[in-house]
């Protein structure tokens, strides 16, 4: 299974990152991130087997409560146009070592690249504007979720774990 974890959107906040995309000045070639795949990515895992992803669900910590701010737009290089936190909170960066830790313990490889949590809204977005002002996205986290990517076309993710308890 291609695996990856992430802060998974409730409704309400899946509705603030659709209104925060349609705020930007989209090229004609942009591929926007449809709204059922919006996410923050804490750690993408690749391959994984089905007993390292259950071993997954019952070795990593508890996400504790806090609250993201998603609060600059902002254009990446190669086109990707992202909704990203300006200060993220201590206990988050702490959650993402913690779940590192966790993942290299089972063995698993981890990105060594320096971790900036963000949403990616489009790609292949080259001349996007952003706007001007937006109203930032506040993002209560109550856990993170263990998600599954289905190679498409159409790519879709799948929910498989939140907060480390395997959903049937």
């Amino acid at each position: 299974m291609r695996l990856f974890l992430a802060l998974w959107p409730d409704d309400d906040v899946r509705a603030r990152l659709v209104a925060a995309q349609r705020g930007w000045t989209w090229p004609a070639r942009v591929a926007l991130t449809p709204p059922e795949r919006l996410h923050v990515t804490l750690h993408f895992l690749g391959e994984v087997n089905d007993a390292a992803a259950r071993a997954l669900a019952v070795r990593l910590p508890a996400c504790p409560p806090l609250r993201l701010t998603l609060d600059r737009s902002a254009l990446w290089p190669q086109g990707i146009a992202v909704l990203e936190a300006g200060e993220p909170p201590s206990a988050l960066l702490e959650l993402h070592a913690a779940l590192a830790a966790g993942l290299r313990g089972l063995g698993l490889r981890i990105e060594t690249r320096r971790w900036r949590p963000h949403v990616t809204l489009a790609r292949h977005a080259e001349g996007a504007l952003p706007p001007a002002s937006f109203e930032p996205v506040e993002w209560p986290l109550r856990g993170y979720a263990l998600v599954r990517s289905h190679a498409g076309p159409p790519l879709r993710y799948e929910v498989i774990a939140r907060s480390g308890a395997i959903s049937g």
